[in-house]
């Protein structure tokens, strides 16, 4: 089987491996190449229990999550390189008597669930994590939790998917045309496949062919620092109610992220930082003796109900979705990749395409 992808962010390259490792004959175009979108500004958190808001967002991520020490082992093998991935847990901080309340709300909340988490005061908090802020009144660690490097994750996704024959090319998709046989039209050719999957993340709503209501997906624009500490500042991710601290083993910090209706403008900006240099000081301080190494800026495709669109076209036969992740595009790759090459592959429709079908969109 033929199948052309456009898009190679995370999702795309996890679903260009899901199908070649299967035997399908793939091609990915993306004009950035892979990970130069929205991936690129990703920190890689892997907390459903903080992130899944929604019930239904929580349930996918919770299995997405369940897939993850599969999904990273076996990439790491096709593709013969290295992820730095861990399980660590995340360590939310109150810094006042409203948020620890609220963090032991959330505890009650999981305890139901069977969920492995601490409710910690704060003497707790800075045995778990020295360098939080002493300010810090109570924590909530939840186990399960963890991060993945994004960009190291998307280029061994590239790789294994090539070692089983796709291909990824630099090119814009201008359109897509559904039918017996679907197209992809670029600049300058027209690639017809027995499927596509528009996997283009802000974009998919601009490309041709594809039809949309107003907003259906729309581009948020996140920016993300990146800091550096001669080693590292802590073990756990670490999450405040204005960013969010991911320490790599290299002392990298990660801090994250703003998140601005804006419109297809993937400028940095001075309040942008601002705010976010503000917010990763007042939780660790001792980032201020850090190196600012850059900041990173990412469209994340968001949807009127912030669930993705996964599934057949409700207009094109043979056009496939996935796009609008929004913030869990790390953390759904690898069931959104296994529903997909499911569904197109095997016919095999999975009970939780009912809700991310693409037609609520208009897509």
């Amino acid at each position: 089987m033929n199948i052309t992808i456009a898009g190679a962010g995370v999702i795309g390259c996890a679903i260009a491996h899901e199908l070649a490792a299967r035997g399908a004959r793939v091609r990915v175009l993306d004009s950035r190449g892979p990970g130069g979108g929205a991936t690129r500004a990703s920190a890689g958190i892997l907390a459903p229990h903080i992130e899944g808001h929604d019930p239904a967002m929580l349930a996918l991520g919770v299995r997405s999550l369940d897939l993850y020490d599969q999904f990273v082992r076996r990439v790491m093998d096709d593709s013969g390189q290295e992820v730095e991935y861990e399980r660590n847990g995340t360590l939310e901080i109150a810094l006042t008597l409203d948020e620890a309340m609220a963090l032991r709300r959330r505890a009650r909340t999981l305890a139901g669930t069977g969920l492995d988490h601490s409710l910690l005061d704060a003497p707790a908090v800075r045995r778990f994590e020295p360098e939080v802020t002493a300010a810090a009144v109570a924590g909530l660690h939840v186990r399960a939790h963890g991060y993945v490097a994004a960009g190291e994750l998307t280029r061994a996704l590239t790789s294994a998917a090539m070692r089983y024959g796709a291909s990824f090319d630099v090119g814009t998709v201008a359109s897509v045309e559904g039918g017996t046989i679907a197209r992809v039209h670029t600049g300058d050719a027209v690639i017809e496949s027995d499927a596509v999957i528009v996997a283009a993340g802000s974009w998919s709503a601009g490309i041709g062919g594809v039809t949309v209501v107003p907003e259906a997906v729309k581009p948020i624009r996140g920016q993300l620092l990146q800091l550096r500490l001669p080693g590292r500042c802590a073990e756990r991710v670490i999450w405040g109610s204005d960013c969010y601290l991911v320490a790599r083993r290299d002392g990298t910090v990660l801090a994250g992220a703003t998140v601005e209706d804006v419109g297809f403008d993937e400028r940095a900006t001075s309040s942008g930082v601002q705010a976010l240099l503000d917010a990763a000081l007042t939780l660790m301080p001792a980032l201020r003796a850090a190196a600012f190494e850059e900041v990173r800026v990412g469209l994340r495709p968001k949807t009127r109900d912030e669930l993705p669109a996964v599934g057949a076209s409700s207009t094109m036969p043979h056009v496939f979705y996935a796009t609008g992740h929004y913030r869990n595009g790390v953390l759904l790759a690898p069931l959104t990749a296994r529903l997909a090459a499911d569904l197109i592959l095997d016919g095999k429709a999975d009970e939780s395409l009912d809700l991310l079908q693409p037609l609520r969109l208009g897509l």
